[in-house]
């Protein structure tokens, strides 16, 4: 059950719900890809050229960021759908201040206010 926070109005805090939600499940998505490209290169070192190699280690590395930024996404989604669930979502966790609509459309994920 969705709790009502202050200074957002129901049918903006179900939007945000929404939004969450959809976010959440594209990056689910997301996740699962970047875990299959993580799986270690396998290089026939007969047929594929040293910049091939270098490049497949490249690839794999870029990967390894993605993964780490998915993990840290994955994360403030989920601790800002508990905060929605305890009624303290779009307060701003350091100065207590109530975030405004429009920020939360924008970073619904967002644990501060903009100017925090």
């Amino acid at each position: 059950m969705l709790i009502p926070m202050k200074h957002l109005t129901p049918d903006q805090v179900s939007e945000l719900k929404a939004e969450l939600d959809r976010q959440l499940s594209k990056l689910l998505q997301s996740m699962a890809v970047t875990q299959a490209a993580l799986e270690p290169v396998q290089l026939d070192q007969t047929a594929v050229g040293r910049l091939s190699r270098i490049d497949s280690l490249q690839n794999q590395g870029l990967t390894k960021n993605r993964a780490q930024r998915e993990q840290v996404k994955l994360a403030l989604i989920q601790q800002a759908l508990e905060r929605m669930e305890q009624g303290t979502y779009g307060t701003c966790t350091v100065c207590g201040e109530g975030a405004p609509f429009e920020r939360l459309f924008v970073f619904p994920e967002a644990p501060t206010c903009a100017g925090c």
